[in-house]
């Protein structure tokens, strides 16, 4: 099975652009918009499984930076910083979507044109990753939110709980749901440390 990778991140950004965007520049903004955009609305529709969700989280995400890159004080790479917001903003839809009581939006995930649209591959390759984003779309939205960010970005769970506004305990027992969920249905019937 071909493994998932994440929101490419790693977008140059010179300093001067860097410095422009917090003197304001709109141009530097707008700079900053059109090479993180791809990679902000990947990420943010991994972690809500909507595209409309994605979309807002995408506008509530550059709101935040254009009002905040003053005080971005470059102690960090500025693609970590984005991208810290962006699964911040995305959690935050996540929990007023819970606290409204709403469901969860129809998940396109398992859709093959947007598991294929990650970018290149053979046409086995697609299948495979079909499999498997069919099988994280069966997770709930926060669960699938924690595994995407910890397994897949990297983060810590103490780096999780502070996006999500929960504890490292909580980011831990939802990882741990969503492994046994999906070994469930990757692999029906196999018993956990069962050699194959």
């Amino acid at each position: 099975m071909t493994a998932v990778t994440p929101a490419s991140f790693s977008v140059p950004v010179d300093e001067i652009t860097v410095a422009r965007a917090r003197a304001g520049d709109e141009a530097a903004l707008e700079a900053l918009f059109r090479r993180f955009e791809t990679p902000v609305y990947t990420l943010a529709r991994r972690l809500t499984g909507s595209t409309h969700d994605a979309e807002d989280v995408l506008q509530e995400t550059f709101l935040e930076v254009v009002r905040s890159i003053r005080r971005f004080r470059g102690d960090g790479s500025l693609a970590g910083w984005i991208r810290k917001v962006a699964a911040s903003k995305a959690f935050m839809r996540l929990r007023r979507r819970s606290s409204r009581g709403e469901e969860e939006l129809p998940d396109d995930l398992a859709d093959p044109a947007w598991a294929s649209s990650g970018g290149g591959g053979a046409p086995a390759a697609a299948v495979d990753r079909v499999d498997l984003e069919a099988a994280l779309a069966q997770l709930p939205a926060t669960t699938r939110a924690v595994i995407w960010l910890h397994d897949v970005e990297g983060y810590s769970h103490d780096e999780i709980a502070v996006m999500a506004g929960r504890t490292a305990s909580f980011s831990k027992s939802q990882l741990a749901r969503a492994h046994a969920r999906l070994r469930e249905v990757l692999a029906p019937g196999v018993r956990e440390g069962a050699c194959t």
